[in-house]
Formats: structure tokens, sequence, C-alpha cells
């Protein structure tokens, strides 16, 4: 196929130089871009692997997962494999949605749903994971390229649409309740929502999205000068949703797009936005896999180096109807929710009480003290001088001891004091 390929390509450049009319090259050179295009996505499926039914934590090179296999054996994650029955959405494949999205599938996410209405463009090229000859593709067409070379065992769904819109938000809401990934989850489309856009009115569709499914999302952003950002947690009546503390852009109702110039963009760096993603994934797979703490807001300074962290509750008088009606369903099942951590409070008492004084993982034994309790005598040979096998018992400590050396010194001056006495009374 490859050779066919270069043979066309040579024909093609033969016919380029025997043409006259400007609009036939023109025409050529467009063909033969394209079968170079060609040939070098042939090339890219001649190296792709195939598709893994179960994950294995052998450690060989040809094994993909072994490493993320090893989270289990050393104890920090309690069955990595779960991670292949999630679904993730992220909405927005820009310099922190993509890149999320690249982590998530590097770590074998079951199913991935992309959404974005945008185009790679050569400007992008300073952020990660887009390539220059995906300029004029999609965003969703040019990460499912990549990300299906990068791991075939990833479900991936490409939404091209703008969220913002009647017939995008309906499009959105619908995807997010497709339970045909895993019919087995009852009420459950996707596991968590990934909010990357860069605009507020898109989080604030989002943030309505979710409220009104119910369903746990989390925010990230940066900023305008790139050297800033964040990730946080919303649980629908659990936590402050992004309406109940708006930016103060949303809540004068002033338009974004207003305030837009010609000529002027963000600054962005592919630092800060890797920095960023790193996080959200972080925490997304915290969220998900039940191992440390999931973080309900992180910042992050690139200047100083400052992550400050902090728990944003829900606002009573929030102005979104839907956050108003998750908070009280959440404040309604608290009597539900004390009764269970009580019950889980009383059995890890419980198991507590049971180990007390017997052996454990240290193997520490309580003993009394009246008992005779003698250390392993060592096997080898003499010990150096000085040194014992066993302390003494506390009768030898009492015994008197003398030493025949400080005896025989004690005869010496005596000896020597006699003989001043003789030379004075001379």
């Amino acid at each position: 196929m490859e050779a066919e390929l270069k043979c066309l390509l040579s024909d093609f450049q033969s016919l380029r130089d025997s043409l006259r009319d400007p609009s036939h090259q023109a025409l050529i050179d467009k063909m033969q871009s394209r079968v170079e295009h060609l040939s070098a996505a042939e090339k890219l499926a001649s190296v792709q692997r195939s598709k893994i039914k179960d994950m294995s934590a052998e450690v060989v090179d040809s094994n993909p997962y072994s490493r993320l296999m090893a989270l289990q054996r050393m104890g920090i994650v309690d069955n990595y494999e779960r991670i292949r029955d999630f679904s993730v959405a992220i909405v927005g494949i820009g310099g922190v949605g993509s890149v999320a999205a690249e982590m998530l599938t590097r770590c074998g996410i079951g199913r991935l749903l992309l959404y974005d209405y945008d185009k790679v463009e050569l400007a992008n090229m300073n952020r990660l994971f887009f390539r220059p000859e995906q300029a004029g593709m999609t965003k969703t067409d040019a990460a499912v390229q990549t990300l299906t070379d990068i791991n075939p065992d990833v479900v991936l769904e490409s939404y091209t649409l703008n969220i913002t819109t009647v017939q995008g938000f309906e499009t959105f809401m619908s995807s997010l309740t497709d339970k045909s990934f895993r019919p087995d989850k009852d009420g459950i489309g996707v596991d968590l929502v990934l909010s990357c856009v860069d605009n507020y009115e898109a989080r604030m569709v989002v943030n309505q999205a979710c409220n009104e499914l119910k369903q746990t999302w989390m925010e990230s952003g940066v900023s305008e000068n790139a050297v800033s950002g964040h990730i946080q947690l919303l649980v629908p009546g659990e936590t402050a949703c992004f309406a109940c503390a708006p930016p103060l852009v949303v809540a004068s109702g002033i338009d974004e797009r207003t305030l837009k110039r010609e000529g002027v963009c963000a600054a962005s760096l592919p630092t800060t936005m890797g920095v960023v993603a790193g996080l959200l994934v972080q925490n997304t797979l915290k969220y998900l896999l039940k191992f440390g703490s999931v973080t309900p807001y992180l910042g992050y300074n690139a200047l100083k180096d400052f992550f400050p962290t902090m728990e944003m509750k829900p606002n009573p008088q929030c102005s979104n109807a839907s956050c108003m009606e998750r908070q009280k369903e959440y404040a309604l099942a608290k009597p539900a929710r004390d009764a269970a951590a009580k019950a889980n409070l009383e059995a890890e008492v419980l198991v507590e009480v049971e180990c007390l004084h017997t052996d454990n993982e240290w193997n520490i034994s309580v003993v009394d003290d009246d008992n005779d309790v003698q250390g392993p005598k060592s096997s080898s040979g003499a010990l150096p001088e000085g040194l014992v096998h066993e302390l003494p018992s506390a009768d030898e400590f009492q015994k008197p001891h003398v030493s025949e050396e400080t005896s025989s010194t004690i005869d010496d001056l005596e000896a020597l004091r006699k003989e001043l006495e003789l030379l004075n009374a001379i």
C-alpha cells in the first residue's frame, strides 16, 4: 500500500510539471496533499495496537497497563480495573480539555464523551495535544483521531455542537442520560462531567444541565494572563453550584462578547494548562476510584507556586431554581446520612475492640512485667569486650564488686604515704 501511494505521488508530480494552466496545477497540488495525508494515516494505522480485553498487572514491555495496575499492588487503589466501567464527559476540547482527555485515555477510562464546536487552528499550536497537520479539522474529530491511536480500548463519542444553543443543549442533556454503555447502572448515563470551557455562558449552561440531572461535575479554568487557574468539585445540593457565587460578569448580566476587542486575545501557556489539567484528572481519578481525598476547590498561582484550597457551601438564596430543589433534597436526606455515618463509626470501633491486645502486623505483644522475657541468644561466637548477649538481672546490679586493680592502687598509695612521712621526719 505504501509503495503504491509513493508511486501515485510521483505521477502527480510529473503531471503537475507537464501542465501550464495554473488552475490545473492548483488542483494537482490539492490532490497530492490529499494523497500525502492518506499516506500518513496509513503509516499510523500500521503501528496501531490491537484492543486488550482485560487489564493485566504483568510487567512486560508490551503491556500498556502494567504501571497503572501497580497502584493496586501498592495498596493505593483497591481495584484499578474498575476504571473501565466509568464514563466521563468533557465539555470544551481546548488547552485544558484536550490534555485532560489524553490523560484519561492513557489511564484506560471506559468511555469519553467529547463536546466542542470549534476547529483546530495553527494559533492553537502553542498548547499541547493538537498537531499542525490537524489544522482545519474540528477539535472533536482531531481528538478522536489522536486518542484512538493512543488507546483503542476507550469508547469515544464526539459531539460537534455548541451547548449554548437550544438544539445543542437538548443534545447535551440527552447524551448525558444515555445508559447504553452500562445498562446495569440505574439512572446513570455518565459518572462525571468535566467543564473545560473558556467562557462563563457555557459554564452556566453546564451548571444548569447538571443541576437538573443531579449530575456531579468538576469545573476548571485558567486566567486570561495564563499564570493562574483552578479546579472545583460541584455536587448539586451539597456544594455551591456555579450560580451560588457567580462572577461579576455573570451577576451583572453583561454579554461577554461585548468585552472582546479586535486584535486582542487572552494569553495562553501550555505549562499552566498542563498543571490545571493534571490537577483536574487527578481529582477525577480520586473521585472515581475512591482513594485519597477529593478536593472541593483547588487554586493555582504560578507566580508564587501557591495552591489555596477551600470548601464552598451552597447559597440558600441561589438564583438557580434547580439548585434550590437539590438543596432541599439534600437537607431532607440528612437523617439517613447521619444514621449511616453512625453505623460506620460503630463498625470501626467494634473492629478496634476485637483487635485489642492481639498479635498485629508489627508483631508486638503486650506481656506482664513479672514475666521473665529473654531475647533470643545469638548463634554467633564470642562478642567483643564489653558486650553481652543479654542484660544482667537486677540482683547482679546489687552485688558489690571490688576491682583487684583498684585494691592494688590503694596499697601503692599507702606505701607512698609512709615514705613521705619518713622523709618529713628527717
